[in-house]
């Protein structure tokens, strides 16, 4: 782990180095598991919750039949607004998120909807801006964190990416926040917290990253990209490596201590560095 965190490190002091966030990192801070969604869709939908046993069902379906029931998901919207929402005062007593702020990603992608992360920034005093739609690219600041919002925000509910049909038109990635990560992917070391891997939209977006640098000719100047994970699988392990993504395994007591570990000690690493 140690070399990994020294090679991480270095790209963070170069600039060039990009965190991609998950829900990991916003349950940590109390955040309800995409498990509570499911559940509150089924109960809406008077659905029973045994429909989840048949590996055909996603919550990415269920989604789909809840806006085909009511004609959108403006509702459920404003449930997931009051649901999930955290208070200020908790963000800023996350030690993890003051810690990424402290590590100062020039970049910072995350599929969550929430807002915690730009509140962390607020909170800690350090400036961003948002990222969610195109026009949001033209206009973005330099010099300070960008935040893209890649699976929607919960200002904007026609930026989410939620239902079925939402997923697969994305598939494509040729939006212009697609387009924005494989040209940094490209070109930066990525660090993956907080997620199982097993989004499909990453999965693929991660392939066709691979795919290009093999096609490319120059695979072996391609930058590595890091996905941290408490208590991996071998079948996990074995294949992000064939995509040229490392797996670091996460030691702790349990998931969130060992996150929140693993990013002490890069901090300090990227502090030895710079001194």
């Amino acid at each position: 782990m140690k070399e990994h965190i020294a090679e991480i490190a270095t790209a963070l002091r170069l600039r060039h180095a990009v965190l991609f966030v998950g829900a990991g990192v916003s349950m940590s801070v109390g955040l309800p598991s995409w498990k509570k969604l499911i559940d509150h869709m089924l109960n809406d939908l008077h659905l029973d919750g045994s429909l989840m046993r048949d590996p055909n069902i996603t919550y990415q379906t269920i989604a789909e039949c809840y806006r085909l029931r009511h004609g959108n998901i403006g509702t459920l919207c404003e449930w997931m607004r009051k649901n999930w929402s955290v208070s200020p005062e908790r963000v800023g007593q996350s030690e993890l998120h003051r810690l990424i702020v402290d590590l100062d990603f020039p970049v910072i992608y995350t599929t969550n909807y929430d807002d915690n992360l730009e509140t962390a920034y607020e909170v800690h005093g350090k400036r961003h801006t948002k990222i969610s739609h195109a026009r949001d690219l033209a206009c973005a600041p330099v010099g300070i964190t960008q935040i893209v919002k890649y699976h929607g925000d919960f200002d904007d509910t026609d930026t989410l990416v939620l239902t079925e049909t939402d997923y697969f038109n994305r598939l494509s990635f040729d939006s212009p926040l697609d387009v924005r990560f494989r040209s940094d992917a490209l070109g930066a070391t990525v660090l993956f917290i907080g997620y199982s891997m097993s989004d499909m939209n990453i999965r693929l977006l991660l392939h066709r990253i691979w795919s290009t640098w093999q096609g490319s000719g120059y695979e072996k100047d391609r930058p590595q990209s890091y996905v941290f994970m408490f208590r991996p699988n071998p079948v996990q392990q074995a294949t992000l490596a064939n995509w040229g993504v490392t797996v670091i395994e996460g030691k702790g007591r349990d998931a969130q201590h060992a996150l929140v570990t693993f990013m002490r000690e890069l901090r300090a690493e990227v502090h030895k560095g710079a001194r």
